[in-house]
């Protein structure tokens, strides 16, 4: 029996030709390649500056890192989310506080974040995470507003979400990661993401400031720049000046990632008509969405809908080769996060959105005979 998966990568001959070129040029890393990835990347989002690294947790990691999270550092996210982006502050002993979600688009609420916010004097708070889930963005533009109002900093997690956008007050499409509203922006190109490089990461950025802290922390805290160094022996010489880590990427995944980025466009609409068609079947049965997608960008990393029998129709699935997924357990309550004092039952939106949620298959290569056979399966059985 064939498995249909919820998500998978889309290699085409054109990304095979591109890193075949990478391994027989001169540089395996560290090379130029990685460069014109971060350009391109750049470009393709709309923001100034682009740091490649080697996932999206170390996206995150350095993220964090280069706005100075402490043990001081008080920093507020989503619980519904992959745990790496409140490990972040965790990493750098910060401490994660959780709000809870909307329910009518399963992202950070902005107005719970105001309240939490407002309950407390200024300055307990240092900074706000709000993921664009599943490829909703996040309307940045909200989060700025009381970001600023606060003296916080924001860095938005887009690694469901590139090719993604929201309208502004302004009527103006925003971009993730374009940087007008958030300090940083994360990406993931892992596998089933829009763009698969294997692993990967980019930090996108339009503060040159924390563009260059970000460069260095992404390779052991080295400098070179002989502008920068303490003393200079020759052509050789480097200084570590501060702790930073091996989160580089390489020109061979860099390779990868600019072939796929050559065809982001194209996946991204085939995305939309995955879901444009989930949506027609679904809608004639009263199955619920978790996000629908009207009136944004959506870019659709996945497709959710909620049901009472979660359980009966995923193992139903199963049955039928159709791996469907949940995503995500909320954060709050896993051990290590209930270890530090988080509780169940402290974020009702999040706790029963989980309880209901079901990510569908979505990715480019999805054929139309298998969408039909996802749907047909779950219509027939009662939800």
């Amino acid at each position: 029996m064939k498995v249909i998966p919820y998500g998978r990568q889309d290699i085409t001959q054109q990304d095979i030709d591109a890193v075949i070129k990478a391994l027989t040029s001169d540089f395996l890393t560290q090379g130029p390649t990685i460069l014109e990835f971060e350009k391109k990347f750049a470009d393709y989002v709309g923001a100034k500056y682009a740091v490649a690294v080697a996932n999206g947790t170390a996206a995150l990691h350095l993220s964090t890192m280069a706005l100075k999270v402490n043990s001081q550092s008080k920093v507020i996210t989503t619980p519904i989310t992959f745990a790496a982006t409140a490990n972040c502050v965790r990493y750098c002993d910060g401490e994660v506080v959780f709000a809870d979600i909307s329910p009518e688009t399963v992202v950070l609420d902005v107005d719970k974040v105001a309240a939490l916010l407002k309950a407390s004097p200024k300055g307990t708070y240092q900074g706000i995470i709000p993921v664009d889930f599943a490829g909703y963005p996040v309307n940045m533009e909200k989060f700025r507003a009381l970001a600023d109002e606060y003296g916080l900093w924001i860095i938005e997690d887009a690694c469901h979400a590139p090719g993604a956008y929201f309208t502004d007050s302004k009527g103006q499409q925003q971009w993730c990661g374009n940087g007008v509203f958030a300090d940083l922006t994360v990406f993931s190109f892992h596998p089933v993401k829009h763009i698969a490089c294997g692993e990967g990461g980019m930090i996108t950025t339009n503060n040159k400031e924390l563009y260059d802290k970000l460069m260095v922390l992404r390779t052991h805290g080295i400098h070179r720049d002989p502008a920068h160094l303490n003393e200079n022996h020759g052509g050789w010489y480097y200084e570590m000046k501060e702790l930073g880590y091996n989160y580089r990427l390489t020109d061979i995944q860099s390779a990868l990632g600019i072939s796929q980025l050559a065809n982001a466009n194209e996946r991204m609409k085939r995305r939309r008509a995955i879901a444009e068609r989930y949506d027609r079947a679904f809608a004639k049965a009263g199955i619920a969405l978790a996000a629908p997608g009207k009136g944004i960008g959506h870019a659709y990393h996945l497709y959710i809908i909620q049901v009472n029998n979660r359980k009966a129709l995923y193992d139903k699935l199963r049955e039928k080769g159709i791996y469907a997924q949940v995503h995500y357990v909320p954060v709050h309550t896993m051990p290590y996060y209930q270890g530090l004092g988080y509780k169940k039952g402290s974020m009702p939106v999040a706790e029963a959105y989980y309880d209901k949620c079901l990510s569908l298959p979505m990715y480019p290569t999805l054929t139309d005979e298998e969408q039909e056979y996802v749907i047909s399966v779950i219509l027939a059985n009662p939800q």
